[in-house]
């Protein structure tokens, strides 16, 4: 039975967390995406206000959600105390403006994420995970700290705004060795391709800390991105390997969603997908698409994980065949994908020509779009009508709210430096769309079900450490 101290601290780190949020809220109406510095240690910007409000949001949700799904559990405080202070610990994150202070907090951040995977100290499994992230962060941190002394050493000074400002200037071999650590320590913060292993293996860590983890420390990557951009964006090549990481990562992820039967894991496979993506628009140059991206994949994958306990059900094996779309719907989807890019490009301003890769992120829109009506149109619990009509009309306002966003994050992040920076395409740019619209076209016709090589070469690709999965029933009631 948990203590009476264990009962008063949820109330507490909960209201406490949702004061911080309303802090944060009236500071960011005062400041409007205005600069605060506090010597060399601190800098409120932008891209701070951004991140403070999603993560204070966020957190209150999960703080809120976990007195119900965590009452009655062992080690109450320390579970709060870790939650509220790893909240703590990003905001100060994405305010820091030493390099020294910036590596420390990275490295904080991966430690009590890594303690919050493992709360469950008599569960071998979850220790096992908390072991595996363990060593990805410290991995991570290490690549970050090595990062911050090349650019320490090259530009003379230790605060991140004085080494960007030098290398956007003057960029050398040694920020593009740079720009190089710091690509792998988003990745693997980011659980990119091939660092995905500790965080599909990290499910049994609790759903409020699997909610906030996907929702948002996973985003820490792109905070990276967005924060060092004149780092990455002075060496061509460097944003090439942000695009290939970015591309194969959200392919893979993708292909490995379809072949879960867990829903945790398929979440976990869709956020290695959606990583990927922000990650790729980041190489495309395009920091704003990537904050973005990033704040509403982390809205919405929250609300799946802390949901997802309504969806599992016992269920049966249904004879019902999806309906097959038609030449009409075919019509109706590619229309409504050229509607959907073409929207996108007017409202936040992207050129479609000349061709650039501002070019190729509106392409990326119009196939998600594409996927997302051709998903819709083949639900026969809607009537032909409304599958043909109502879904184009449903999506396109989908894609006015998302450049609405875009333009409010770009508002806010204006005065970063490389806050946009399209690039000239490449044979790799192109390579990447060809190998994307090849996936679209598998994926429509089944050839991760129609092929059992593919399935199971799919299916023992995404897996965890064994270490760290359940081999029997009764073992999920002990635990």
């Amino acid at each position: 039975m948990p203590s009476r101290a264990d009962t008063r601290v949820p109330p507490l780190c909960t209201w406490g967390m949702w004061g911080l949020f309303v802090l944060v809220l009236l500071g960011v109406g005062v400041w409007g995406g205005g600069e605060w510095t506090a010597g060399s240690l601190l800098r409120v910007d932008g891209l701070t206000q951004v991140m403070a409000l999603v993560t204070t949001f966020v957190s209150g949700i999960v703080h809120s959600f976990s007195r119900r799904y965590m009452a009655g559990a062992h080690r109450l405080r320390g579970f709060y105390g870790r939650l509220f202070g790893l909240t703590l610990i990003v905001l100060g994150l994405t305010a820091a403006n030493h390099l020294a202070l910036f590596v420390g907090l990275w490295a904080a951040m991966g430690w009590v994420l890594a303690d919050l995977i493992g709360h469950v100290r008599h569960w071998p499994q979850a220790q096992a995970a908390a072991q595996r992230a363990r060593y990805a962060f410290l991995g991570g941190s290490v690549l970050l700290a090595g990062a911050a002394a090349l650019l320490a050493w090259q530009t003379g000074t230790s605060t991140i705004s004085g080494s960007l400002g030098a290398v956007e200037g003057r960029p050398g071999p040694i920020a593009g060795v740079a720009g190089g650590l710091l690509v792998l320590t988003a990745m693997v913060q980011s659980a990119l391709v091939p660092f995905q292993g500790w965080l599909l293996s990290s499910m049994t860590a609790p759903t409020p800390v699997s909610a906030f983890m996907h929702a948002g420390l996973v985003n820490a990557g792109g905070v990276l991105i967005a924060r060092f951009a004149p780092v990455l964006f002075a060496e061509p090549a460097v944003m090439l390997v942000l695009v290939a990481a970015g591309g194969i990562s959200a392919l893979l992820g993708q292909a490995w969603m379809l072949v879960q039967t867990n829903v945790k894991r398929q979440l976990g496979c869709s956020t290695v997908a959606q990583m990927g993506f922000m990650v790729l628009q980041g190489g495309l140059g395009f920091v704003a698409a990537a904050v973005t991206h990033l704040i509403l994949h982390g809205f919405y994958k929250a609300y799946l994980f802390l949901a997802a306990g309504s969806v599992v059900e016992p269920t049966r094996p249904s004879k019902r065949t999806t309906p097959r779309p038609g030449l009409l719907s075919g019509l109706v989807s590619l229309g409504a994908a050229a509607a959907g890019g073409l929207l996108f490009a007017t409202l936040t301003g992207k050129s479609i020509l000349p061709l650039n890769s501002g070019t190729l992120l509106v392409l990326f829109v119009g196939l998600a779009v594409l996927h997302a009506t051709r998903a819709v149109v083949r639900r026969s619990a809607l009537s032909a009508t409304p599958r043909l009509w109502a879904v184009p009309a449903l999506l396109l306002p989908t894609i006015g709210l998302y450049a609405t966003v875009y333009n409010g994050v770009k508002g806010l992040l204006g005065p970063l430096p490389a806050a946009s920076a399209p690039t000239e395409l490449t044979a790799l740019h192109w390579t990447i769309a060809g190998i994307f619209l090849l996936a679209y076209v598998a994926l429509e016709r089944g050839w991760h079900r129609a092929s059992t090589r593919l399935y199971v070469t799919l299916l023992n690709t995404s897996q965890p450490l064994p270490r760290t999965v359940l081999t029997q029933r009764d073992q999920y009631h002990a635990h």
